[in-house]
């Protein structure tokens, strides 16, 4: 769910408006293909796919994203898509009519999904570790969450139990300061706790991520003035471009990125400028 990008409300016009002119200047896209290990050597990088084929490329730019985290509780992979969602969007919605349900998250994420679901739901409830939810949520969405008659948050709690037979019957909230426990009936429990980045694939590669699995890119990679002593170039790392020269990284994936859209789109013109770069300098 996409509100903060400039003339795109719904997101959903934005990824197909690109899709589209993408297209327009040829772009080959490679729908439902996993890239699972990289490898770089000759110049270039190597990437094997799932389905046992082989990409091959002089430059790259990873834009892979983030996944959900998960909740890591008994019976968490037993209900999943039974009750228990990570994220939530306009498909989910409709189907809470009348319910009372959960979102457990005090990011913008969780808080857009508090907001999707109130409009079909009976009640929402919002569970956040912390005391507030300014420190880490736009004002904007905060407002309309603290004003939305048929919303409650609970500060400092957690999910620390997930109970259902076929299907999500109740969830154990504690509190992290007391934890004092008690459960609350619900059919439906969203998880928006942040994301995992996806870079696994940079293991047994040069790349250097920080501890949370994020690549470091750019200045970022300097250390006194210097890169990694793995750098083989002479220059310095280009700004979105990480320790390995050539492959560059951009959006939520990257170490300290804002992780907004607008300023995503923006580094991934940025990158591809930075490619052109590379590409001209190595011919």
């Amino acid at each position: 769910m996409i509100e903060n990008y400039m003339g795109f409300p719904h997101g959903a016009d934005l990824a197909e408006r690109a899709r589209q002119q993408a297209v327009k200047f040829g772009v080959e896209i490679l729908m439902m293909r996993e890239g699972v290990k990289s490898t770089f050597h000759d110049d270039r990088i190597w990437t094997d796919l799932a389905d046992g084929g082989t990409m091959v490329a002089r430059a790259n730019v990873c834009a892979t994203g983030v996944e959900w985290r998960h909740l890591n509780l008994p019976n968490e992979d037993k209900l999943l898509g039974r009750g228990l969602y990570y994220g939530a969007g306009a498909s989910e919605a409709p189907l809470c009519g009348g319910e009372d349900v959960y979102v457990v998250g005090g990011g913008n994420s969780a808080g857009q999904a508090v907001m999707h679901l109130a409009r079909h739901a009976r009640s929402v409830t919002m569970l956040v570790r912390d005391k507030a939810l300014a420190a880490s949520m736009s004002q904007y969405l905060s407002e309309r969450i603290l004003d939305a008659a048929n919303v409650q948050v609970r500060y400092d709690a957690e999910i620390t139990g997930l109970d259902g037979d076929k299907a999500l019957e109740r969830i154990r909230i504690g509190s992290r300061t007391t934890k004092e426990a008690d459960w609350a009936t619900t059919p439906r429990l969203f998880v928006a706790i942040g994301g995992v980045p996806n870079t696994d694939w940079t293991a047994d590669t040069a790349i250097i991520r920080d501890e949370a699995g994020y690549l470091v890119t750019g200045p970022d990679l300097l250390t006194d003035g210097k890169p990694p002593p793995s750098w083989p170039l002479e220059r310095a790392p280009y700004y979105l471009e990480t320790a390995v020269p050539g492959s560059f990284a951009a959006g939520d994936v990257r170490h300290r990125s804002v992780k907004r859209v607008a300023t995503a789109a923006g580094e991934g013109a940025m990158a591809i400028a930075f490619v052109h770069r590379y590409l001209e300098e190595t011919a």
